[in-house]
């Protein structure tokens, strides 16, 4: 679950926030003053802050600005007010968005999501396997042996990626046939399987009539080493 520490004091807009949140499966931890979301935030790590800007011993501009001296946790304001000078403020010392009260659930659950999306790292795309001196090169469609371009066809070239993706992982027979048939190509079959699995040994083993790099696991599958 995703955890979310929601500091608010109006208790009625507590209980509503904490069940509404709960069925979206956020885990809800609530702070009340501006002492208790210090000792929260110390204690524990979160997905998102929902910061009241009014609280009783301060304001969530002092929350927010304790926060990003040390976090780029997302930060959204819940306030009563919709004065521009108080939302600019907001902005600028680091809030991620505002939504005025009172508002509808399911905006709040909107803004929530799109909030912790954008700050979700974006996640490298690879476009490279290395292993056992054998480069594929993904974007390019090729596949190098220690300098050499691999002379492989297009189920070869699937079967390579498959188990480079997969290493020291037993593949069974079923999960790789999948893998290999496509709407251009009949099904394939344990003894066309095997042939693949043979001719790719002829081109990427160093000694293919004892593989080591891509090894039979009997009544099992087939494995790809890392050596």
């Amino acid at each position: 679950m995703r955890k979310l520490l929601l500091v608010e004091d109006d208790l009625s807009l507590i209980e509503g926030l904490k069940f509404s949140l709960a069925k979206h499966e956020f885990e809800v931890t609530v702070a009340r003053t501006v002492k208790e979301a210090r000792h929260c935030f110390n204690q524990s790590e979160y997905n998102l802050v929902l910061l009241d800007l009014m609280l009783p011993d301060g304001s969530g501009f002092d929350i927010c600005r304790m926060i990003r001296q040390t976090s780029n946790i997302p930060v959204i304001f819940l306030t009563a007010s919709d004065e521009e000078v108080n939302i600019v403020m907001g902005l600028d010392m680091g809030g991620d968005d505002y939504i005025t009260k009172p508002f509808k659930l399911n905006e709040l659950l909107s803004r929530i999501n799109a909030t912790l999306r954008r700050s979700e790292p974006v996640k490298e795309q690879v476009t490279e396997l290395h292993a056992n001196g054998i480069a594929v090169k993904l974007l390019e469609g090729r596949a190098i042996k220690n300098g050499t371009d691999l002379e492989l066809t297009s189920a070869e070239y699937r079967l390579l990626c498959l188990f480079m993706r997969n290493p020291r992982v037993v593949l069974s027979k079923e999960k790789i046939m999948q893998s290999l048939w496509d709407c251009r190509e009949s099904f394939i079959d344990d003894n066309t399987l095997a042939v693949y699995i043979s001719r790719l040994r002829e081109k990427i083993e160093d000694n293919p009539k004892q593989p080591s790099f891509l090894t039979t696991i009997r009544g099992m599958g087939y494995k790809w080493n890392i050596m």
